[in-house]
């Protein structure tokens, strides 16, 4: 059987519009969330990380695409168009393509959109991207709340497995929108600060918006310097509440224990996790509930909530992929923000960035619905 591999990325975010520079940034633990004065999305400030829109539209123009695309559609493009040209490889029929997003263009039902309405289906975000670089196959889109992205690489890795493609790119990305930002100030979850993932004095999330790209292939002949294997993955659902997770953590427990199993490992050869933490009370909580349960209390942790705020759809492979570019550097980031232990149970918060040397991460994602999901990564030697 074929080993799977996640190689070439690119992050559109507001560090900029390649992967090293939101990585350059995160190892001097510098944040990219800012105060947004913006009544058009909120009556009050809050801070977020909104990605340069002007910016946007002059590396988009180089495209030279001849149709008519949202903000979205923009970034998400922008960003795939990098790896796929890196990866120097030609779209076939054995070229496959997953759309992993919460809302797509849900922007355009927006009263100042100038799209037409029907492109909020997220099918038509998927045809928008497969029409512009000439995908063959109808893609695969994916929306299941905030795990959304990190699942996109465990069912990219089974459909290799399964001889139906021989590399899939994934795209990922959501938007700060009026929709978003009332959505999650509805459930008093946004906070008037930047976020502090398991601390005591946290006040709830930071909404941000990115796109992010990755090829998944199994030809090992031309891998990124960062590249990883993914040795195992697995998806629960806690069917807990339609917006909280489970207090004792039983579905993230379950898909870690689904992937620690596949990949064949113990939890005490994980390196460090890469966690969810998206700074409310119940997600952290839950968190550092099931990582003692996982007997993974002391493994290395950090949440990039900090840095980025939630993302939503593109949070999983956002953080999977700063997690390849951790491991490469055989550097653990700091989970900004963190100052005083905020959860009943302990974990091992990495308070400050250092050098470390890693192997083998872990990725979790829970979200919106009860589900969870996580994935183990393995470091390539090259």
């Amino acid at each position: 059987m074929h080993k799977i591999y996640l190689s070439y990325n690119n992050i559109v975010s507001s560090y900029g519009f390649n992967s090293a520079a939101a990585v350059n940034k995160i190892k001097d633990e510098i944040t990219s969330l800012k105060l947004v004065n913006n009544k058009a999305l909120m009556p009050e400030s809050f801070y977020s990380s909104l990605v340069d829109k002007e910016k946007l539209e002059e590396e988009f123009m180089s495209l030279n695409s001849k149709n008519a695309h949202t903000t979205l559609e923009k970034m998400m493009i922008l960003s795939l168009s990098k790896v796929i040209s890196a990866s120097k490889i030609k779209i076939t029929e054995r070229s496959g393509l997953i759309i992993s997003t919460t809302k797509g263009n849900i922007d355009v039902l927006e009263i100042n959109s100038t799209h037409n309405e029907g492109k909020v289906y997220l099918s038509e975000l998927g045809k928008a991207v497969q029409t512009h670089f000439g995908f063959l196959k109808e893609p695969l889109v994916l929306s299941n709340a905030c795990v959304s992205g990190v699942l996109a690489t465990s069912i990219a890795k089974r459909l290799i497995k399964q001889d139906l493609f021989d590399s899939v790119f994934i795209v990922s990305g959501d938007l700060v929108t009026k929709f978003t930002v009332s959505g999650f100030n509805s459930f008093q979850a946004l906070s008037n600060e930047p976020c502090k993932p398991y601390s005591k004095h946290r006040t709830g999330i930071n909404i941000g918006e990115v796109a992010a790209s990755i090829l998944v292939t199994k030809d090992i002949s031309n891998l990124a310097p960062e590249a990883v294997e993914i040795l195992g993955d697995g998806t629960a659902n806690d069917a807990n509440h339609i917006s909280g997770p489970s207090r004792t953590g039983e579905g993230l427990v379950r898909s870690v224990n689904s992937a620690l199993k596949e990949a064949n490992i113990l939890a005490s050869e994980i390196d460090y996790i890469s966690a969810h933490g998206t700074a409310t009370i119940f997600n952290d909580e839950m968190e550092a509930i099931a990582f003692n349960r996982l007997q993974m209390n002391k493994t290395p942790l950090n949440s990039l909530k900090g840095y980025f705020g939630h993302t939503l759809g593109a949070s999983g492979l956002l953080e999977t992929i700063i997690g390849m570019h951790s491991m490469h550097k055989n550097t653990l980031f700091a989970s900004l923000g963190f100052d005083e232990i905020g959860v009943s149970k302990t974990i091992n918060i990495i308070k400050s960035t250092a050098a470390k040397n890693l192997t083998i991460f872990l990725k979790t994602a829970s979200g919106f619905g009860g589900c969870n999901t996580a994935a183990i990564f393995k470091k390539v030697k090259h």
